[in-house]
């Protein structure tokens, strides 16, 4: 199957792909605020540069596309028909390197949560309270130990 777009279209189209402050990631970074959570965005300090860092609960949030970091069963993690070796190449070195900088985040200590960017389309109550009960426990473990 033929590309539909011209090579430079292409290119344009996957330039305008953001890394950052994704509308997933303001979405759910506003949710944390309206519900009384404060936290850093991108620390480069820390493996992986994770989208969310709250400090005082020693946690970091991942908010993973769908499509780029394969979400399992996920509507959205198609594969393009076209370059079929290049993409799985590409979508299995996120998927090792995701696992890498968990396994890192893990070994320095922080608590590592995972958000999904289909779960942000869904059910934003639900992932509010999943990250909100994970976050409570999370802080009185620190405050047990």
């Amino acid at each position: 199957m033929t590309d539909v777009h011209s090579p430079e279209q292409r290119s344009y189209n996957m330039s305008r792909i953001r890394g950052q402050d994704t509308r997933p990631e303001k979405k759910l970074r506003s949710l944390l605020h309206r519900n009384g959570f404060r936290y850093r965005v991108h620390v480069s300090d820390l493996p992986g540069r994770p989208d969310i860092v709250l400090p005082k609960y020693h946690s970091v949030i991942l908010v993973h596309g769908c499509f780029w970091h394969r979400h399992p069963g996920c509507r959205y993690a198609t594969t393009p028909k076209s370059r079929a070796d290049f993409w799985q190449e590409k979508f299995t070195g996120n998927v090792e390197r995701d696992q890498c900088n968990l396994n890192l985040l893990k070994k320095n200590g922080w608590f590592p949560i995972i958000v999904w960017e289909c779960e942000l389309k869904d059910d934003t109550d639900a992932v509010m309270e999943r990250i909100s009960t994970t976050l409570h426990h999370q802080y009185a473990e620190l405050k047990g130990a």
